[in-house]
């Protein structure tokens, strides 16, 4: 009974070590069919460690994952002081990235806006340049963070967002 008692806890063992290293495996198969892509309409993010968007591959169909886009403008990312300025860039590189996947801003699941300095005008000047994008199309979920500053000097806003493609328009 003995041999048996004392070879229980290795056999256990091995089995833990088996199934965490099956785990391991398995997240990283997951991980090569994740598509990344970075429009060359926008500024190259590589270097400072992300890409514009990320998608998994799923049976049903896929979820993009798109960081967040500021109101950097063009290849050299100009920011502008004006923060409706900002706004609408950031609007317009969402749009950007969705398009590189042929998705526009109705299959937008979730936002995340990051505003420096938040207060009561710049929520108003969000709310009308977001309508003038999303018309006639339904709002995704959304969450609104107030941040005392951005990646960058001189950003004001960052959105982020979770888009998902029907396996129709999956590549």
């Amino acid at each position: 009974m003995k041999s048996i008692v004392l070879s229980l806890p290795a056999l256990c063992m091995g089995f833990l070590a088996f199934s965490q290293n099956t785990t391991s495996n398995t997240q990283q198969t997951n991980m090569n069919t994740i598509k990344y892509k970075n429009p060359k309409t926008l500024f190259d993010p590589t270097p400072y460690a992300f890409s514009h968007s990320a998608a998994p591959d799923e049976s049903e169909g896929k979820y993009v994952f798109i960081s967040g886009q500021s109101g950097g403008e063009g290849l050299n990312h100009h920011l502008s002081k004006d923060f409706r300025t900002q706004v609408k860039i950031s609007l317009q590189n969402l749009k950007t990235v969705l398009a590189e996947y042929g998705l526009e801003v109705k299959d937008v699941l979730k936002i995340t806006i990051l505003i420096v300095d938040h207060n009561q005008e710049k929520l108003t000047i969000w709310s009308e340049e977001i309508h003038k994008v999303w018309k006639g199309h339904q709002f995704p979920a959304s969450t609104l963070i107030p941040v005392p500053k951005l990646a960058l000097d001189n950003m004001l806003i960052e959105v982020d967002a979770v888009a998902f493609m029907k396996k129709d328009k999956a590549e």
